[in-house]
């Protein structure tokens, strides 16, 4: 390992993160009582601009008024290059920044951007005495933010996670695609011809380097690297497989745009009780193998290492926090 240390943002779940926007009051309750894990309250894309100051007030007021329970709360603000943006930190954070755990801020393309987040966030926060230290996560939705992802990541000790935003970094790439998500028959290969002249059509991942990236850029500052929308919430079995592939690259949870995207998203990024069993397992195996000096040993007809307790730990790290999360909503552990 290198000798810098690594340190890690504060431990959330992160499986699910609903979306309601600020302008639709009628929704909050429906959404303290689902079983998201963390809630964003959207000032931004959701709202039209004329709306924007009456849902900064639904927010508010919702904050301060509705039980949102052991939920992780989090406000989109508006972009850096908006008018709205000041007063969207400025009133949340002084009219309830107690209930308030997270700031999401949009289309970050700089570091500097974080940084005048931060300086106004720390002021806010001194004034009115707050004891808890306000959070931040970051969508990477455009080329300047993913240039810049590095320096994004580690731009200021109050950021958590960093969200990759499908849609804008699409047109800001100018992607030939107008779906939220998903895959794109034009990102395709074709195999070379068999016998009857006959060739098949692969298609690929056209958002496997922008999540490779960005799951690299966090997991190296300690953050979350978390999955954006998938558009169409009608297809649940494109959102499962969407979710898995991130799963697979190193993502920790997903956007859910529609309530019943929750379920798929907490079941996704969830471990299953084999796979933590096996972890537990493996854990149990190397102790044994240390104590008898090995550096390495078999476990079904495998070979693990160190390389592998880290792997496992950070899974029984995750099953201990959704069975804690189980016991405090009454419900037994999967």
């Amino acid at each position: 390992m290198s000798f810098k240390i690594i340190e890690q943002a504060q431990a959330r779940l992160n499986r699910s993160e609903l979306a309601v926007p600020g302008s639709s009051p009628r929704f909050f309750e429906r959404a303290a009582k689902s079983d998201a894990d963390v809630i964003f309250l959207d000032l931004e894309d959701a709202v039209a601009p004329d709306d924007k100051p009456k849902a900064r007030k639904n927010i508010i007021k919702a904050l301060n008024e509705i039980d949102w329970g052991d939920k992780t709360m989090s406000v989109r603000i508006n972009g850096l290059d908006t008018h709205y943006m000041y007063r969207d930190v400025v009133d949340v954070v002084e009219q309830a920044g107690e209930r308030l755990d997270l700031i999401m801020i949009p289309k970050v393309g700089t570091a500097a951007d974080v940084y005048a987040i931060d300086m106004l966030v720390t002021q806010i926060e001194d004034a009115k005495g707050y004891k808890k230290r306000i959070g931040f996560e970051h969508i990477i939705e455009t080329a300047l933010g993913m240039q810049n992802v590095h320096e994004i990541a580690s731009a200021s000790n109050r950021n958590e996670s960093l969200h990759f935003g499908v849609a804008d970094y699409a047109a800001s790439t100018r992607a030939r695609t107008t779906n939220i998500g998903g895959v794109n028959s034009d990102y395709a290969v074709l195999t070379d011809p068999d016998e009857s002249g006959s060739r098949d059509i692969h298609w690929g991942d056209m958002w496997h380097y922008a999540i490779a990236r960005m799951v690299v850029a966090a997991r190296a500052n300690g953050l979350r690297p978390i999955d954006g929308p998938f558009g169409d919430f009608s297809d649940p079995e494109g959102y499962k497989a969407s979710g898995r592939r991130a799963a697979a690259l190193g993502i920790e949870g997903k956007w859910a745009i529609h309530p019943s995207q929750i379920e798929l998203a907490s079941e996704i990024f969830s471990p299953t009780k084999e796979e933590t069993t096996k972890a537990k397992r493996i854990i149990a195996a190397m102790k044994q193998a240390e104590r008898e000096g090995k550096g390495a040993v078999a476990l079904d007809g495998r070979l693990i290492d160190i390389a592998s307790v880290r792997q496992a730990e950070v899974m029984v790290t995750k099953a201990k926090l959704i069975s804690g999360r189980n016991r405090t909503r009454g419900r037994d552990s999967k």
